[in-house]
């Protein structure tokens, strides 16, 4: 039957009393908008004593799942579903997901880092059960900020306490390597730059294992070094056509993005394969730069376990085991001239006495570039010899003893002479 009163929502008058189960509600009859709600006779802390409270104050309130977990919820099935993970990587994530939503600094947070958690359980879920999944994937997906990404992944391990392995690199490459667009040709991408997958990632392992050697992996975020040694792979399998390609344009060609420090490590892994370059008698006679090589890059890998050993070891020979070598490089009953052309190391020019320049040490880029110290200035100290000097300062001149009793004379006399009074 109608009551007194108006509908906050539509204004009108037709409100109704309407029994829902045990709870009396006034309803809005138009547009059925509760107006009112009844009350409850067992709560979480009443049920003893049959006292009535509000359903806001129930237990049904404290059970229901908020709107913003039940879309968690969701997204996290989606996401699943996207990647084609089975159905127990699903159930986990989504355990993980009601794990940490559980902790007040997660379901107080803002909504950005609530739609980045979804893909850290995602994530999580795929390190434990070792799927190659990058975390560069899922933020593409999830359109989400790495830097935000990777703190709340953290920041979520560190609550729930789980142990999760890290991704191992040649993994990490076939994943990374997978994402390229230059296995199919299509109109964005020339029939030229298109390469065999298989070929390609097999040379990328190559040239990062060389990186891991090298020192150039050791402390650095990995996906810019594999996408420096990707393009020298891809560019290594048909140099002719593809010297003219940039890095920017290769990642621009393989829809990928182009990490800010992958230039350098590219310039940082030339001149490794450089410096391996030298060793090899073939390659020797050519004078080759950092774009020449590129052509070479396959004898290079093919026997980069040797060359390596050989620039360590010859980086680090001392000038008695470089004499040692000379001799037996001209052998016996042959000049020393004849030994020096024989090498054919640049030596020949050099006057007597002189030693040919060392090769250049195969060192860690920390110690090749190491990073600028600033040092302070120091004060600048302005002495003319006119400063007034303190009778406390004029003690540490004082070296004798002689000088320390003429001293206290001084005073002595200067204090008797201010306590005689003035005649009259």
């Amino acid at each position: 039957m109608p009551s007194g009163g108006r509908c906050p929502d539509c204004g009108s008058t037709e409100l109704v009393e309407d029994s829902h189960y045990s709870q009396n509600q006034l309803v809005c009859s138009d547009c059925g908008c509760v107006v009112t709600e009844g009350v409850l006779t067992t709560t979480f802390t009443d049920e003893g004593n049959l006292r009535e409270v509000t359903y806001s104050r129930s237990t049904g309130e404290n059970e229901q799942v908020s709107r913003s977990q039940q879309r968690g919820l969701c997204r996290v099935r989606d996401l699943c579903r996207v990647l084609q993970l089975p159905p127990t990587f699903e159930d986990t994530a989504v355990a993980y997901y009601q794990q940490a939503y559980q902790h007040s600094g997660i379901r107080a947070a803002r909504l950005q880092k609530k739609e980045v958690l979804v893909g850290c359980c995602v994530l999580i879920t795929c390190r434990q059960r070792n799927w190659p999944l990058t975390m560069g994937t899922i933020c593409t997906l999830l359109y989400a900020d790495l830097d935000v990404f990777s703190g709340t992944y953290l920041q979520m391990v560190k609550l729930l306490g789980l142990d999760v392995p890290s991704l191992c690199l040649v993994d990490l490459v076939k994943t990374y390597c997978s994402s390229f667009k230059l296995f199919e040709a299509s109109p964005s991408v020339p029939a030229k730059y298109v390469e065999d997958k298989e070929k390609m990632l097999s040379r990328t392992l190559q040239l990062v294992e060389l990186a891991d050697e090298t020192w150039l992996v050791t402390g650095r975020h990995p996906l810019p070094v594999i996408t420096a040694a990707t393009f020298l792979a891809w560019q290594s399998l048909r140099p002719s056509d593809r010297l003219t390609c940039s890095l920017a344009r290769f990642c621009k060609l393989a829809s990928v993005d182009l990490p800010y420090p992958a230039s350098s490590r590219l310039q940082e892994l030339l001149a490794v394969l450089l410096r391996l370059a030298e060793q090899l008698a073939w390659l020797q006679v050519l004078k080759l730069d950092k774009r020449s090589v590129v052509a070479h890059v396959g004898d290079l890998l093919q026997h980069r376990h040797m060359l390596v050993r050989k620039a360590f070891r010859d980086g680090t020979a001392e000038p008695d085991a470089l004499d040692a070598r000379e001799k037996e490089l001209q052998g016996p009953g042959q000049g020393q001239g004849w030994g020096k052309e024989d090498r054919g190391d640049g030596s020949v020019d050099l006057p007597a006495g002189k030693r040919p320049a060392s090769p250049t040490l195969l060192l860690p880029p920390c110690m090749l570039k190491p990073p600028k110290r600033i040092c302070p200035t120091p004060p600048v100290c302005t002495v003319t010899g006119d400063e007034n000097i303190s009778d406390s300062e004029i003690e540490q001149y004082l070296r004798s003893p002689q000088e320390i009793r003429d001293f206290q004379r001084a005073q002595a006399a200067r204090q008797a002479a201010t306590s005689v009074p003035n005649p009259p």
